[in-house]
């Protein structure tokens, strides 16, 4: 795992919150609150672990906080992926839902 459990709960973190900005940018594609956040918190994950593997070569990244400090390089590309993973999820999950007969872009 891409950062230990600390670096999963930052990713997840991360894909939610980038999920939620997405839905208040893109109204089209919003899914509401607690349909964003969920959205958020699966596209986050998965992203930031697909994005971590091309990255790392699959290796393996050390833990964000460990016994020489932060690795600040490492956060920074989990809280991007994280962010990233969310609000794409968000889009294709909105895209589903209106070729499904949900709701039409405004």
């Amino acid at each position: 795992m891409w950062g230990g459990i600390v670096g999963l709960i930052i990713q997840l973190i991360a894909g939610l919150a980038g999920s939620n900005v997405v839905g208040l940018a893109l109204k089209q594609y919003d899914l509401g609150i607690i349909g964003n956040s969920i959205t958020g918190v699966i596209g986050g994950g998965i992203g930031a672990q697909i994005i971590g593997l091309l990255l790392d070569g699959g290796a393996g990244a050390g833990a964000v906080v460990g016994p020489n400090g932060y690795d600040i390089e490492t956060l920074i590309a989990q809280v991007a992926s994280g962010g990233v993973g969310g609000g794409v999820l968000l889009v294709l999950v909105g895209l589903m839902k209106q070729a499904m007969g949900g709701e039409k872009p405004a």
